[in-house]
């Protein structure tokens, strides 16, 4: 969810203000692609690279989470969402935390679209917690394959992602599912996080619908 610093620059605001239109956007979002029938969405809001951000601009995220998440959890939970937390929880505060998982319980039921909130995520990290586990449990290295790396990750009960969008133009992988991703495709678009509207969801997925998916085989047309 790129490009909340430069929206909050080129309206006279602070970066935390951008990131609050930024968080503003996520419920609209999530309402134009379940409308869309997507199943599964995923919002990467805050790396493990983040950490390195100034501390008020941190400690100013943090706080937004918290209240993004006692404002809108009960909205979501209404609208069938289902909310899933991705990365580590063991670095943030004792409240944030008991909020993640508050809310992940009680939109657990959910059937609706399925909400990720990637947030203190890293894509080595994850690889790494993985392979730490495996090797604790006494796993046998003929016994390790990509079905069970899969099992491991943070993501096992989803799928792994169709589509990765980029906005504010953005063209690097920024760590993000670097394992789930191998196959996805990849949309760019300059628009700024706080401005992608409905039109655009609409637009990324015209362009995926326009992409011919060859998971390493040749196309049989071609």
């Amino acid at each position: 969810m790129d490009g909340n610093g430069r929206w909050a620059q080129r309206q006279g605001l602070p970066r935390l203000g951008g990131h609050r239109a930024g968080t503003e956007n996520i419920r609209r979002v999530v309402e134009a692609f379940a409308k869309a029938g997507v199943e599964c969405l995923t919002l990467y809001t805050f790396s493990t690279e983040n950490w390195r951000r100034p501390q008020h601009e941190v400690e100013g995220l943090m706080s937004l989470l918290q209240e993004v998440i006692f404002r809108q959890t009960e909205a979501l939970h209404k609208n069938n969402v289902r909310l899933r937390h991705l990365g580590r929880l063991d670095r943030l505060s004792p409240e944030l935390r008991e909020a993640i998982v508050a809310s992940m319980e009680l939109t657990a039921q959910n059937s609706g679209i399925t909400l990720s909130v990637a947030f203190d995520y890293g894509g080595r990290g994850e690889l790494v917690d993985a392979i730490q586990r495996i090797i604790r449990e006494g796993t046998t290295a003929d016994a390790v394959n990509e079905e069970l790396v899969d099992r491991y990750l943070y993501t096992s009960d989803l799928p792994d992602p169709d589509l990765v969008i980029r906005t504010a133009g953005e063209m690097r992988m920024s760590n993000f599912m670097l394992w789930q991703a191998a196959y996805a495709e990849y949309y760019t678009t300059t628009t700024l996080w706080p401005d992608f509207d409905v039109v655009e969801v609409d637009r990324a997925l015209e362009a995926y619908r326009q992409r011919r998916r060859r998971f390493g085989a040749l196309d049989p047309e071609e």
